[in-house]
């Protein structure tokens, strides 16, 4: 089924004006389904997630799910490892032209408690074939996403195992698996998921979650940083962030998606929001409510292409929507 929203006041610097976007279910098949990415590659659409028994814990498996346009998809793969988690599969091209995904591998033993997490990478060339995950960076670590610029991946990766505050470090690698440290990301409040990208200028931002700590903020910063990406500035916004994802639109403005939290009615949505350097603007929302978010967006043919979860419908769902962008009919 297909399902309309009016989107109000998505306006990206026009005058403010309704919006058409279309939104539907593409798969609702594992028990838990959750945390996506989107892209396009050697002519297809590839979309990622998770599927698990719940939101943590468990042996989480990645699906990729693959459509010649955009309308009906199938299951091209499904990466698994025994007695791990994988979690949050995040895509991207690499130099060289392969598909790549970077996801978290927790370790729960069938237990609740977390007990040791290390990133991991898979390669494909056809969405289909994939070579085995195997362990990048370093133990304890989550390489939440990266971006492929000057030939090299670059993420930034967190380590909230270390008992106290938090840690943020922004690495690269020429092949996707040898992951050196750059910079080390000076965020307080227990910064976590980090998405980066690189602006046509060349300035590298990014849009990072805080869990705030004992009374502190848990507002999202976004920091930039010019080549070689060792000297950042941040600007804290004044909202909270959950599954953080932004894109660089042709006219050189920036659309985020994140998780937007009703604390007073303990409300969630996905919604995005008009980005700048230093701000995050909800402009529009999508159908979604309680455990939902982490977006994939793609810019295709004119359209911004979201890929998305939600349970607003009784089930962890991976929805995708297409939004109709201003002065594109």
């Amino acid at each position: 089924m297909v399902r309309f929203l009016s989107l109000i006041g998505f306006a990206l610097g026009l005058a403010a004006q309704d919006y058409w976007i279309s939104s539907k279910k593409i798969w609702d098949q594992g028990v838990h389904n959750a945390f996506t990415d989107l892209i396009h590659y050697k002519g297809r659409f590839y979309c990622s997630f998770r599927e698990g028994d719940g939101h943590v814990g468990g042996d989480g498996k990645l699906r990729i799910l693959v459509s010649p346009d955009g309308e009906a998809w199938d299951s091209a793969a499904l990466l698994e490892e025994q007695g791990i988690d994988l979690r949050d599969p995040k895509l991207s091209i690499t130099s060289d032209g392969r598909l790549m995904v970077v996801a978290g591998g927790s370790v729960y033993n069938g237990g609740p408690k977390l007990l040791g997490r290390h990133p991991r990478v898979a390669f494909s060339n056809d969405g289909r074939t994939w070579t085995k995950p195997q362990k990048v960076w370093n133990e304890g670590e989550w390489l939440w996403r990266v971006t492929w610029h000057g030939g090299k991946a670059w993420g930034a990766s967190y380590n909230a195992m270390t008992g106290g505050e938090w840690t943020l470090t922004l690495v690269s690698a020429d092949d996707g698996v040898n992951f050196k440290k750059v910079a080390d990301l000076k965020v307080p409040g227990r910064p976590n998921e980090t998405t980066i990208r690189v602006l046509k200028d060349g300035t590298m931002v990014a849009l990072i979650r805080r869990e705030g700590g004992p009374g502190g903020s848990t507002n999202a910063w976004i920091g930039t940083a010019k080549a070689p990406y060792t000297d950042w500035s941040y600007k804290e916004t004044d909202m909270r962030a959950g599954g953080p994802n932004f894109i660089q639109l042709p006219d050189g403005s920036m659309l985020a998606s994140t998780r937007k939290y009703d604390e007073a009615r303990k409300h969630y949505m996905t919604v995005l929001a008009k980005m700048t350097t230093d701000s995050l603007k909800p402009v529009a929302w999508f159908p979604t409510s309680g455990d939902t978010s982490y977006a994939g967006l793609l810019l295709h043919k004119g359209l911004l292409w979201v890929s998305y979860y939600s349970s607003h419908e009784g089930k962890t769902s991976i929805y995708l929507a297409k939004v109709r962008l201003p002065g594109k009919g």
